[in-house]
C-alpha cells in the first residue's frame, strides 16, 4: 500500500488539523486582502514547472504550497465586496458537506450502489419542487451547473416534440426544430443547441421590451413566421433571472403562448429561483409553477459549493424517455429511480449533500431572510450610488444593479482601475445596447461597510480615471 495515497489514520488526523487552520488562517487573510490576483504569472509557472513528479513530495507542504497560490490567484468570489457574477460565498454547512462526499465518495448512477445518496438527493429535489409550486409528481435531479440542467430541459422537450428524436435525432422531424429564448438570455443556449444536434441556428433570440425583459408580441410573431417557413416551434425558455441586468421575463404570458401552441415551457431560474425561499418575495416569479421544466443552480443563490445545480420537471416520465439505457454490467436499471437513466451523466457525484445539509440547518425561513437580506444589501447600494449623482437604469427584482457613471465618465475605464485596486469586484456588461457597471450584492458576508466601501471605491476610481486623462493631454 502507497503511504503517500494512504496514510495511516494517525497521519490523516494530523494532516487534517494542519488543512483545517491553513484555510481558516487564509480565509481570514482573503477578508482582508484583494478581491483579485496579486501574483506574478511568470514566476508562478517557475514554480509549477518545478512539479515534475518524479521525486514525492510531502503532503502537508503540497497543501501550503496551493493553498498559497489560491489566496494570491484567483477572484476572490468569497470576499464581501465581490460585487460580480452570480457566484456566492459557499455557506459552511455546504462545505461540510463537501467533505463529507469526498470522504464517502459515493457512486450515484443506482441507488442499488448509494441507496441512501438517492434518496437524500430525491427528498431535496422534491422539497424544491414543491417551494416552486410544481405538482407532487414533479421529479428531477442534481446537475453541475445550469448548462446541463438546461440542456435535459430541451433534450425532454425534443423527445415529446417527436418521441422519434431519441432514436433519428433532428431528422425525425419535418422541419427544423427551433426554441425561444431572450436575446437576454444566457447565450450557453446556442451551446445546448449545437450539443442536442439541431445545431446554432435553432435557438430563437426574442427581443425585449426595452427594460430587459422578452417582449411577448415578439415572441408571438416569431413563432408564426417559424411555422409559416416550415419549422417546428417546441420550447419557449424564459429567464428568471437574466445575467446581465438580473431580469425576468414574463413567466405567465410566456406560459399562455406555449400552452397555446403546444410548446414546451421552461423557466431558467438558475439565479432568481431561491426566490422561492421567500415567503414575501416568491411573488416575483409569478408564472413559474406553469413550467413543464426549470433549472435551479444551488451554487448560486442559495450559496453552495460550485457545481450543483437543479432540473426540475412536473413531467417526470419524460426523464425515462429521454435517457433510458440498458447495461448489463449495472447492478439495476429502475427508470423512476435510478439517476444513470434519467439524466444525461452517468457516474456522478454526491453533489446533492451540500443543500440537504444547508437547508437542514438553515430551513426555508433561514434562505428567505438570507435572500431579503441581499435585496436590502442591493437598494442600499442603489440608493447610495444614487447619492453620488450615478444613475441605476435597470428595475431588477433579483438585485442586479446596472449603473451609469456621470456623463464625462467612461465605464471601462472604471471598472478596469477598481478592479486593478483589488478594492473590491464589478464587472462591465451591456444593457439593451449600452455599456453599463454591473454590479451584484451575491455574499452572504456582505455588511453596509463594504457598500460604503464600494461606492466609494467607484467613485475613486472615476476621479482617477478623469486625472489619468487629462494628464495623457497635458503630456500629449
Amino acid at each position: 500500500m502507497n503511504i503517500g495515497l494512504f496514510p495511516s489514520q494517525e497521519d490523516r488526523l494530523r494532516v487534517d488539523d494542519i488543512l483545517t487552520r491553513l484555510l481558516a488562517s487564509t480565509h481570514a487573510s482573503v477578508l482582508q486582502g484583494s478581491v483579485a490576483p496579486t501574483f506574478d504569472v511568470t514566476a508562478f509557472r517557475d514554480q509549477l514547472a518545478a512539479f515534475d513528479f518524479e521525486q514525492p513530495r510531502s503532503l502537508t507542504q503540497t497543501l501550503a504550497w496551493t493553498i498559497e497560490q489560491m489566496e494570491h490567484g484567483i477572484v476572490h468570489i468569497t470576499h464581501p465586496r465581490y460585487f460580480g457574477l452570480f457566484n456566492p460565498t459557499p455557506s459552511f454547512p455546504a462545505q461540510c458537506a463537501d467533505r463529507i462526499a469526498a470522504v464517502f465518495n459515493p457512486q450515484l448512477a443506482t441507488a442499488t450502489t448509494s441507496p441512501a445518496a438517492v434518496e437524500i438527493e430525491a427528498h431535496v429535489v422534491r422539497a424544491v419542487a414543491t417551494r416552486a409550486g410544481l405538482p407532487p409528481q414533479a421529479r428531477g435531479h442534481f446537475t453541475t451547473g445550469g448548462t446541463e440542467a438546461n440542456y435535459t430541459a430541451v433534450i425532454l422537450a425534443l423527445t415529446r416534440a417527436c418521441p422519434r428524436f431519441a432514436e433519428e435525432g433532428a431528422r425525425a422531424f419535418g422541419g427544423p426544430p427551433v426554441f425561444y429564448v431572450s436575446r437576454e438570455s444566457h447565450l450557453a443556449w446556442l451551446k445546448i443547441a449545437h450539443q442536442a444536434g439541431i445545431g446554432r441556428s435553432a435557438v430563437r433570440l426574442v427581443a425585449t421590451d426595452g427594460s430587459g425583459r422578452l417582449e411577448l408580441a415578439a415572441l408571438d410573431d416569431a413563432i408564426m413566421t417559424d411555422r409559416a417557413s416550415g419549422a417546428v416551434p417546441f420550447m419557449i425558455a424564459a429567464t428568471a433571472g437574466t445575467t446581465n441586468a438580473g431580469m425576468v421575463d414574463p413567466l405567465s404570458g410566456c406560459a399562455e403562448t406555449a400552452l397555446r401552441g403546444g410548446l414546451w415551457f421552461h423557466v431558467d431560474a438558475a439565479w432568481g429561483g431561491a426566490l422561492i425561499a421567500s415567503s414575501t418575495l416568491r411573488g416575483r416569479l409569478e408564472g413559474i409553477d406553469r413550467a413543464d421544466s426549470m433549472t435551479i443552480d444551488a451554487h448560486k443563490w442559495f450559496a453552495t459549493t460550485m457545481g450543483c445545480g437543479i432540473f426540475l420537471t412536473r413531467w417526470p416520465a419524460q426523464l425515462s424517455a429521454a435517457f433510458h439505457v440498458s447495461a448489463s454490467y449495472m447492478p439495476s436499471n429502475t427508470a423512476d429511480v435510478d439517476p444513470y437513466v434519467t439524466s444525461v451523466q452517468w457516474s456522478r457525484r454526491f453533489l446533492g449533500l451540500r443543500l440537504f445539509v444547508s437547508l437542514a440547518t438553515a430551513g426555508w425561513e433561514g434562505y428567505g431572510g438570507h435572500v431579503e437580506r441581499m435585496l436590502a444589501l442591493s437598494d442600499l447600494l442603489k440608493d447610495r450610488i444614487a447619492a453620488q449623482g450615478w444613475r441605476v437604469i435597470n428595475d431588477s427584482p433579483v438585485g442586479v444593479l446596472c449603473i451609469i457613471p456621470p456623463a464625462r465618465h467612461s465605464v471601462r475605464p472604471i471598472v478596469k482601475h477598481l478592479v486593478a485596486s483589488g478594492s473590491a469586484w464589478v464587472s462591465v456588461a451591456v444593457f439593451e445596447g449600452r455599456e453599463v457597471i454591473r454590479a451584484c450584492v451575491t455574499s452572504g458576508m456582505t455588511m453596509p461597510d463594504d457598500i460604503f466601501s464600494v461606492v466609494t471605491a467607484l467613485v475613486q476610481a472615476a476621479e482617477a480615471t478623469i486625472a489619468s486623462r487629462e494628464q495623457d493631454t497635458w503630456t500629449a
